[in-house]
């Protein structure tokens, strides 16, 4: 027998005893690993039987493509006969390796519940408690910043509608907010600070009112009273009551003077736009009375001076 009989004969025991090895992994239960086994054995035969007939010259490195392969079917066949328990041990390295990115790209994307799932993993599973710890405290570390950020967030919309005095809609924001962060330290005087501002813009208010009417400003002490009115109970107001009167009795004079001088300088359209305007502002009056009797005939005249000269 030739030499290149005698390597035809080992390749050829080489593949059987490979298929064969694989075969008894498939009837084992190996089903992956065996049918991976068949493929690859089937497929390099053909190359080996090509690289035979080459020439002796690479009958070298085929021999020791020949042992990489049994060295290979070997390995197979010996992890095949492994218990799940013993393929886990060998496999402990890649499987924590592949363990920390899935726990990287949960953290990075804010999964947090679903990251300490996997970090539960790694230190029951594998017992690597202390990795497992250091990446709950990067949770905890970037929870409480993505938290903070969240809560400086809602307090700028909260401190908008209290600019804006809305004051029932930054009531509600600041239960909401506390609803939402009950944990964190800043929310828990929310309520207060609303409540807070809306005192401290009635005190404002109230002084405003105060000093315009002391100041005889009337019309600016009006406007400012009927936005007042909102903020005062019943007994906040009664103080104010002295003053309210002396400013809606200057009011009316003022209003009445106005009507009189206007009349007198025959400015008919003025003179009914200030009628029209106390009996708005005074209907249960003497003056309200006088005026409803003249107002028809002011209004004809200033139509009249307003229509044109050829109607």
């Amino acid at each position: 027998m030739t030499r290149r009989d005698s390597m035809m004969l080992l390749v050829v025991l080489l593949y059987t005893l490979a298929l064969g090895v694989s075969v008894v992994m498939v009837v084992q239960g190996r089903v992956e690993l065996g049918i991976g086994g068949v493929l690859l054995t089937l497929t390099l035969m053909p190359v080996v039987m090509v690289m035979l007939r080459a020439g002796a010259a690479r009958e070298r490195a085929l021999l020791d493509r020949l042992d990489e392969i049994a060295r290979t079917v070997r390995t197979m066949a010996d992890q095949s006969s492994l218990s799940d328990e013993a393929r886990r041990i060998l496999n402990r390295e890649s499987d924590r390796e592949m363990l920390r990115l899935a726990i990287e790209e949960d953290l990075a994307a804010q999964h947090w519940d679903a990251a300490l799932v996997l970090i539960r993993e790694l230190a029951d599973r594998f017992g690597y408690r202390a990795d497992a710890e250091e990446y709950r405290k990067r949770i905890d570390q970037m929870r409480e910043r993505t938290t903070e950020q969240q809560v400086t967030d809602a307090i700028g919309l909260l401190d908008g509608l209290i600019l804006q005095r809305r004051w029932d809609d930054a009531a509600l924001e600041a239960a909401k907010i506390q609803r939402l962060f009950p944990y964190s330290p800043r929310v828990e005087p929310l309520q207060g600070r609303v409540e807070q501002a809306r005192a401290s813009y009635k005190t404002d208010l109230e002084r405003r009112f105060l000093l315009a009417a002391q100041a005889d400003k009337v019309d600016e002490a009006l406007t400012l009273l009927k936005e007042l009115d909102f903020y005062l109970t019943p007994t906040e107001a009664e103080p104010l009551r002295e003053v309210t009167r002396g400013l809606i009795g200057k009011a009316r004079q003022n209003l009445g003077a106005q009507f009189k001088l206007a009349l007198q300088d025959r400015r008919w359209g003025e003179a009914a736009r200030i009628g029209e305007a106390i009996l708005h502002e005074f209907p249960n009056t003497r003056m309200a009375a006088e005026v409803r009797e003249l107002l028809d005939g002011i209004r004809a005249k200033a139509n009249a001076v307003d229509a044109p000269s050829g109607a």
